[in-house]
């Protein structure tokens, strides 16, 4: 069948709905990004230029590219990375290495990412080596090409820069650094980072060794710029099977779009983020609801996914609570209360409970010790309370400081929401002092 009749062709409405559950739901889930990021030519000029003159030219260079978190740092650096590779020379010549600083936590753990990285588990083997330096200038010898002339040029990205430098001694940045300076092999190293500040955390021999070169992304998106985004991340191809149904659904996204409510909900998410990954989880569940039965996104369908996107992930963890650990969590804001936010332990919040027990006159709430030592641990498990900063771990279970996680406000609306929560719990949850 021609492409002419293919797309005149009307396929059944399930059929549709089902193409387009796999057209953008693999356009959301598989972060498609644009092949560039918009308003930033000039950078991505420099950023192309230092790169070529690392991979063709032999040239070492280093760089920062800083920029608030959905700016566009990783799609700028793809897309000059995917330019350069369209070149013969540097598509036979150049490697690369990606490193990760919430992956790779430590400099022994990104000398292994690295040896991987370069295909020299082999070359390595069992060898011991005394340092770092020695470890990567062995790596980089390795990568020599057959007449011993010249290195192959390596490219090394690190995601998250600011927290190598939290690395002892900051020796991967300073090795990094310290090649790239003396020219001893092609290297070119490019951090990416969200911090401003992020100079101020080198050590004063590492900062003597990196170029000063940065490269700043500030986001200048607008909202009619962010509603035009949203109106291509939810149309449908022209090549789409059923050019009629394309059509159709393509006016309901922009509908949808003029819709004041509809506008309303993507301004709040706008002023909040306006990066790739929150759009795409918000668009992913309002193409959720979409069935044959509501073949279209409506404005309600985004109004309930915002909800959803927006609501507190510690406030709903509350609803699963147990009733005595809803009592602990309500003995902790008493306490929280009386002493200003000073951390508390177990033995404190046990005391609590025990003066709003004595105002009872059944004795439906009275556990003992160790159900409560396990209502209080499971609390920690989930992170709606922690140890407070400097707390010893060799000081007993019951006596270690802790820190409540959660503010007056999510307690009250998850005592509001919670089912069949006894009257008296929410009473003594209201009053101001236990």
């Amino acid at each position: 069948m021609s492409k002419r009749k293919a797309k005149d062709a009307h396929l059944p409405i399930g059929e549709c709905i089902n193409q387009v559950h796999q057209i953008l739901r693999k356009r959301f889930c598989h972060q498609q990004l644009p092949d560039k990021p918009e308003g930033v030519e000039a950078q991505h000029k420099h950023l192309a230029e230092l790169l070529k003159r690392t991979a063709v030219h032999g040239e070492s260079n280093s760089v920062l590219i800083v920029g608030p978190r959905g700016s566009g740092k990783t799609m700028l650096l793809r897309s000059v990375l995917r330019e350069l590779s369209q070149e013969t020379e540097v598509q036979k010549n150049l490697l690369q290495v990606h490193l990760n600083g919430l992956l790779q936590t430590d400099d022994r753990i990104a000398l292994k990412e690295i040896t991987r990285q370069l295909q020299l588990e082999n070359v390595v083997g069992d060898r011991v080596f005394g340092s770092f330096a020695e470890n990567l200038t062995f790596l980089l010898d390795a990568l020599k090409k057959g007449d011993r002339s010249s290195s192959r040029p390596v490219l090394f990205v690190l995601d998250e820069f600011d927290l190598f430098a939290c690395h002892k001694n900051q020796t991967l940045l300073y090795n990094l650094f310290d090649v790239a300076q003396s020219a001893q092999a092609p290297v070119a190293v490019v951090g990416l980072t969200c911090r401003l500040d992020v100079l101020e955390l080198l050590e004063k021999r590492v900062k003597s060794r990196f170029s000063h070169r940065q490269i700043h992304l500030l986001s200048k998106l607008t909202f009619p710029q962010y509603l035009e985004r949203v109106r291509d991340q939810l149309s449908l191809p022209d090549d789409f099977l059923d050019g009629k149904f394309a059509q159709e659904w393509n006016a309901a996204v922009t509908t949808l779009c003029e819709d004041r409510s509809a506008e309303e909900v993507l301004q709040r998410h706008f002023n909040s983020s306006t990066d790739f990954r929150s759009l795409h989880t918000l668009l992913m569940l309002c193409l959720s609801r979409v069935s044959v039965a509501r073949p279209s996104i409506t404005p309600a369908d985004l109004l309930d996914a915002s909800r959803l996107c927006l609501a507190d992930a510690n406030a709903n963890m509350l609803h699963g609570l147990s009733i005595l650990e809803l009592c602990l969590i309500i003995a902790m804001k008493h306490l929280n209360d009386v002493y200003e936010g000073e951390p508390f332990n177990l033995q404190m919040v046990h005391n609590e409970f025990k003066k709003f027990l004595q105002r009872k006159s059944n004795s439906m709430y009275n556990f003992e010790q160790p159900v409560i030592m396990k209502a209080f641990e499971h609390l920690q498990q989930l992170e709606l309370i922690r140890p407070a900063d400097g707390a010893s771990a060799k000081t007993q279970r019951e006596f270690q400081l802790m820190r409540l996680m959660l503010d007056h406000g999510q307690i009250m609306e998850a005592l509001q929401k919670y089912p069949q929560c006894p009257t008296d719990v929410k009473q003594w949850a209201m009053s101001a002092f236990a």
